[in-house]
């Protein structure tokens, strides 16, 4: 758990994961926090392999859909801080989030964001912060895929623990 002060902050780690590296990223962060996970799972997802993915994904972003999510099983407005991760498609966050957040009203949460992509993170973190507005985003950082390494293991528990001594 992040410390804050002499109390304990409960923590939250929601990702959405097609290939498997924003998962990784994610469980390395709860292993190093204490935190939840909760992954935006849609009941149906795009295909991880083939060329098609990045055209069905990317025109989803484009057209701002909001695919249904299976049911989450955390409430995210129990906990006091919440990291958000996301692959970058066309330039944003996976479409699971349109519909997190189109659900979900969040309000006075630290947050931490982070990213995994191939070409770049492009305006991902902005478009996170157009729907976290009312909450303080305390860090973000970024993944250049492949993730599954593990000098990224040690960059995430180095991330986390600075961001809980800042807190």
């Amino acid at each position: 758990m992040i410390r804050m002060g002499v109390g304990r902050m409960k923590c939250l780690v929601v990702y959405y994961s097609l290939e498997g590296n924003t998962k990784f990223i994610a469980e390395t962060i709860a292993e190093s926090t204490g935190a939840d996970l909760l992954e935006l799972k849609p009941k149906k997802d795009i295909s991880s392999k083939g060329f098609m993915r990045y055209v069905k994904g990317g025109g989803q972003v484009v057209m701002k859909k909001r695919p249904e999510l299976m049911a989450f099983d955390k409430d995210p407005n129990e906990y006091d801080f919440i990291y958000f991760g996301t692959p970058v498609w066309a330039a944003s966050f996976a479409p699971s989030y349109n519909t997190f957040f189109s659900n979900i009203n969040l309000k006075d949460k630290k947050v931490a964001l982070f990213c995994c992509y191939r070409a770049s993170c492009g305006n991902t973190f902005n478009h996170f912060a157009k729907y976290l507005e009312g909450n303080e985003i305390v860090d973000k950082i970024e993944f250049k895929e492949p993730v599954k390494r593990d000098e990224n293991k040690k960059q995430i528990r180095e991330w986390t623990k600075a961001i809980s001594m800042n807190l």
